[in-house]
């Protein structure tokens, strides 16, 4: 009886301390150690018999990479920091996401709260990690490491696997670190560089997802030179967007885009961010959206963007495209429990 009481001791002490670490201001790898250090002293109190317990291996992501259905996920501000908008949608819908975005500044903690209960719902988090305030030339130079090796430090901690989308849309030129501000060299050696240091914090519990936009706007700007090589990436993500201008299908708006990227890498498929403006066509976009992602072998899936940005994307007050995205997720091609 004494082993049990000093081990449920030991963790939550454990659990005290890495919660401390990644909330407040201290260094995590101090964190660390302090958490090892109780270790210790309270396996020495107990006796010689009693031993420290090991630091859990960092969760196998290896499952989740080429899974049999497709990940049907969505974004919704507020989300999942409030999961009552999750659990309203998946209503709406009839299915469960299982994928959901979460958005981050590049000098925001990682979010281990928001992580734990999109898992704890079962679904897998994607981290849209944007670098508003960095150059990407400073990040490859070293001048974030501190920040970023705290954030790959919390991402260990926590031990729960995530998606990770760094900088997306770098070939456009409506984010600081597109391509008008930035060279593609500096692209591809600030996401290496971020990658060796979550591979020094042993941060392998990590999907990286390479995400640029749909290359419709921009057909002159080869995606090639901005791809970090496949040890650095597991899927390929691509962002667009069904408008009211010009006629949209799944063919004309993503395949240019993921045919390109077939030339020079064989990494499977995620649409990160995709809707439907309103109109008439809605339904009918939604649908093709499903049938797309559906019909390619390499496609994983697709998450929604629920909200109201450059165009007013959300379906919640759409009652036809309700319908239509309710109908077509009840496919059996998707959907499926992460956890």
């Amino acid at each position: 009886m004494r082993s049990r009481h000093i081990l449920v001791a030991l963790l939550i002490v454990a659990l005290a301390v890495t919660e401390y670490a990644v909330v407040s201001q201290v260094n995590i790898s101090k964190a660390l150690r302090s958490a090892a250090g109780v270790q210790v002293a309270v396996a020495a109190s107990a006796g010689p018999q009693a031993t420290p317990s090991p630091t859990p291996p960092p969760f196998d992501i290896t499952p989740l990479l080429r899974p049999e259905k497709k990940f049907l996920g969505v974004a919704i501000n507020g989300a999942p920091t409030d999961m009552t908008k999750i659990e309203k949608f998946a209503s709406s819908i009839g299915k469960q996401p299982n994928l959901i975005a979460i958005y981050e500044s590049f000098d925001d903690k990682f979010a281990v709260s928001e992580v734990r209960k999109a898992y704890q719902y079962g679904a897998l988090p994607v981290i849209r990690w944007e670098p508003f305030k960095p150059t990407l030339a400073d990040i490859a130079a070293g001048k974030q490491d501190e920040y970023i090796l705290e954030f790959a430090t919390a991402v260990r901690l926590l031990n729960l696997p995530i998606v990770l989308t760094f900088a997306h849309e770098m070939n456009g030129d409506w984010y600081p670190w597109g391509r008008q501000r930035n060279k593609p060299a500096e692209f591809v050696a600030a996401w290496r560089h971020i990658h060796g240091l979550f591979v020094r914090a042993e941060a392998t519990n990590v999907i990286w997802a390479w995400t640029p936009n749909v290359i419709n706007p921009m057909p002159s700007v080869k995606l090639k030179p901005y791809y970090p090589g496949d040890q650095y990436v597991h899927w390929v993500g691509i962002d667009g967007y069904y408008t009211r201008k010009g006629k949209k299908t799944f063919r004309s708006l993503f395949e240019p885009t993921l045919d390109q990227i077939r030339e020079f890498t064989q990494r499977p498929f995620l649409i990160v961010e995709t809707a439907a403006e309103p109109g008439s066509a809605r339904p009918d976009h939604i649908s093709n959206l499903f049938e797309g992602v559906a019909d390619r072998s390499d496609m994983l899936g697709f998450i929604w963007f629920n909200n109201d940005g450059s165009g007013k994307w959300n379906i919640d007050q759409d009652a036809a495209a309700l319908r239509r995205f309710r109908s077509e997720a009840k496919s059996p091609v998707y959907g499926f429990q992460v956890k």
